[in-house]
């Protein structure tokens, strides 16, 4: 195995722990939680299944950006479930419930939900994009399903593991995702210098930027619904984005763009995380 290999391991270890931890701390009303909020769950499909894939489409066409940037837009915007959106969450203070509810329910209706969303943006664009329902499958089962529902029988029946394993999983997230970016990046640095330019940074901001404003209004009018469908609109998973993209385009290469996707959702989603974190705790008036 190279080094590659191993750091993009760490890296999907680091994603299973996170949702692992997550699951952890979750119970069964947690997973039921959007289906006894039939509005909330029809409102958080359409944000992010929906709106956000035809946002994509209209930037592609609104603007000239570069071939790899416009396809790489769309195939993050058909790729739901944010792997790293518990710890956001958590961070900006969104509903742990809804939380938990959300990527269950992402996840289990990506697996038919992505080649449906590809073909009907084909359809309506004119533009062909094939998805393979096994891939996708593979890797929500892997990387989402499987953790977090391990995670929730563990602490319904042995909650005395869960406890103990909580901290261990936490630290393990904690310790091998920024090692495992950091390293990535440095090795991949040349692929992403190469994708800056022609506006694709701009590309980027723009979607990220849409996805919170449109997921903060569809969640309203609680706050802490607000925050976990802005986060989750705006934030797509690049695995599933470069299996889309390198299915459908196999010339071009995708990886520079989609990892400074990462980069730029990161900083840019930084200052609502931040803002919603002044709301909930305000600074003490001095006296």
């Amino acid at each position: 195995m190279d080094p590659k290999h191993i750091v993009i391991l760490a890296f999907q270890l680091s994603i299973v722990c996170t949702v692992l931890g997550f699951g952890l701390h979750a119970t069964k009303l947690d997973l039921l939680y959007l289906w006894h909020r039939p509005k909330l769950l029809l409102r958080s499909i359409f944000a992010v299944m929906i709106v956000m894939p035809i946002v994509a489409v209209l930037i592609e066409r609104l603007f000239d950006f570069r071939p790899t940037t416009e396809l790489a837009l769309v195939a993050l915007a058909l790729s739901p479930l944010p792997p790293l959106l518990p710890g956001r969450m958590d961070r900006a203070g969104g509903e742990h419930a809804y939380t938990v509810a959300l990527l269950v329910t992402l996840s289990l209706l990506a697996i038919v939900a992505i080649p449906l969303s590809g073909a009907l943006l084909g359809w309506l664009f004119d533009r062909q994009f094939q998805v393979s329902m096994g891939a996708i499958a593979r890797t929500v089962l892997i990387l989402i399903v499987a953790p977090l529902v391990i995670g929730v029988f563990i602490r319904r029946r042995m909650p005395a593991l869960a406890a103990r394993l909580s901290p261990i999983v936490r630290r393990v997230a904690n310790i091998l995702l920024p090692l495992s970016v950091v390293v990535f990046l440095a090795a991949a640095w040349r692929g992403i210098w190469a994708a800056v330019g022609d506006g694709t940074i701009f590309a980027i901001a723009l979607f990220v930027g849409i996805g919170l404003a449109v997921g903060h209004w569809f969640g309203r009018p609680e706050r802490g619904h607000s925050i976990v469908l802005a986060l989750a609109s705006a934030c797509r998973h690049p695995a599933i984005a470069l299996t889309i993209a390198s299915a459908n385009f196999p010339d071009l290469h995708f990886g520079g763009t989609i990892l400074l996707y990462v980069l730029v959702s990161a900083l840019v989603g930084m200052p609502y995380v931040l803002w919603q974190r002044r709301a909930e705790c305000p600074p003490t008036p001095k006296l």
